[in-house]
């Protein structure tokens, strides 16, 4: 008996780490709650500050830039997975993340938590970027749909049909004497659609010679885009009247940035063209060997984009002089984002970058592990992207 009982005993004591270390580790979930809740919060908090990023590349514009800081090193929030790849860049607006998926659904996130809001189904895959105005977002998807859907359930407003898929951003514009905006969107069949944002009917329609593969730009009375028929296209917002037509020597997948009187965009054979919307000009032009798929950042003097040759570019904007190179591993499809003094933008090496405006110095990266084809959306300190890997990731600054 005594034996025995000894025998219990070291048993007992021998087995009492082990109890204590599971006793600990079922502890340690609701200290982690806890410490994830007040995290939020202050997440939360935080998310009332900024500007928002309610389109593609930020603005109608698409200067992909923002005056709102981000740190010199940033920390994953959160990532959602969804059931496709993700090439669609999210929209950053009132608390909440929206972006669009291969498998089909665009998705509304809490921007502070990652959590699921709603999901809105199409019939093929979402790789447009939504636009979020006036209570409602808009997204093109590739079962060839134009879709209005309500902000705050996810439900359908209007729908309207293209004759081909829509891979591009979704931009917007507001004529004068009319109290809707109209929405503003490319497809694949080589037409240019203005549509009523209330009742989803077309107010015009631009035809171009090829497919359209990206967002257009607006500015004042004038709406921009680049196409497959090498040519950037100038026309009028009010009725989609031409207004001028540049040959850019090469088909045009990435989206025009339009800043003053000058339109920047890169090309398929590798030129950068910065070109004056009114008189034609072809201002100055960067000689490069890959093609350009990237949409260019602007700030300042400042303008920032990626190519097929691995590398992340940085021209002046009123010469076109290179000011510095920054090299990833693979090629770059993602359009960068700039954040004040700083650009975030992933390569298909899969990795998540960010450099000094200055001088294109390596501040911070994050292996992802899969391409990223998606473009950075930076806003209230947040920076939300995309990945091959069927996620959406979500980073921040460091908070202890």
């Amino acid at each position: 008996m005594k034996k025995a009982a000894a025998a219990v005993l070291l048993a007992f004591l021998l087995g009492l780490p082990a109890f204590l270390f599971f006793w600990n580790e079922n502890r340690s979930p609701q200290r982690d709650d806890a410490s994830r809740d007040k995290l939020t919060e202050k997440r939360k908090h935080d998310l009332q500050q900024g500007a928002a990023w309610p389109m593609f590349h930020g603005g109608q514009r698409l200067l992909g830039s923002t005056s709102d800081a981000l740190p010199d090193e940033l920390s994953l929030y959160w990532k959602f997975k969804t059931g496709g790849e993700v090439a669609s860049s999210a929209a950053l607006c009132d608390g909440r993340a929206y972006v669009g998926s291969e498998d089909g659904n665009l998705y509304a996130l809490d921007l502070a938590s990652g959590q699921e809001i709603w999901r809105f189904s199409a019939e093929d895959a979402i790789e447009s970027s939504p636009c979020v105005l006036d209570g409602a977002v808009y997204v093109g998807s590739s079962d060839h749909y134009l879709y209005a859907i309500q902000a705050a359930d996810g439900a359908l407003k209007w729908k309207y049909k293209t004759g081909n898929r829509i891979l591009g951003g979704v931009n917007w514009v507001r004529l004068q004497g009319e109290n809707c905006p109209y929405i503003l969107v490319g497809s694949y069949d080589k037409k240019l659609h203005c549509v009523n944002s209330e009742t989803g009917k077309p107010e015009w329609i631009y035809a171009t010679d090829h497919y359209i593969n990206g967002a257009p730009a607006v500015r004042g009375d004038f709406v921009v885009i680049g196409g497959c028929d090498n040519m950037i296209h100038i026309v009028s917002d009010k009725n989609g009247e031409v207004v001028a037509r540049v040959n850019a020597g090469s088909y045009i997948a990435a989206s025009p940035v339009f800043e003053g009187n000058r339109v920047y965009i890169g090309q398929f054979v590798g030129e950068f063209l910065c070109i004056d919307a009114f008189t034609r000009e072809i201002l100055w032009r960067y000689e490069g060997k890959e093609p350009i798929f990237s949409t260019a950042a602007l700030i300042g003097d400042r303008l920032v984009f990626g190519g097929h040759d691995k590398n992340l570019h940085c021209l002046n904007t009123k010469t076109g002089e290179p000011i510095w190179m920054f090299r990833t591993r693979a090629k770059i499809e993602s359009s960068p984002a700039i954040a004040e003094d700083k650009v975030i933008v992933g390569s298909d090496d899969g990795r998540l970058y960010l450099v000094r405006l200055s001088d294109g110095k390596e501040l911070w990266s994050y292996e992802i592990g899969a391409p990223i084809s998606s473009s950075p959306a930076a806003a209230y300190g947040r920076v939300v992207v995309g990945s091959e890997d069927g996620n959406v990731y979500a980073f921040g600054p460091k908070i202890d």
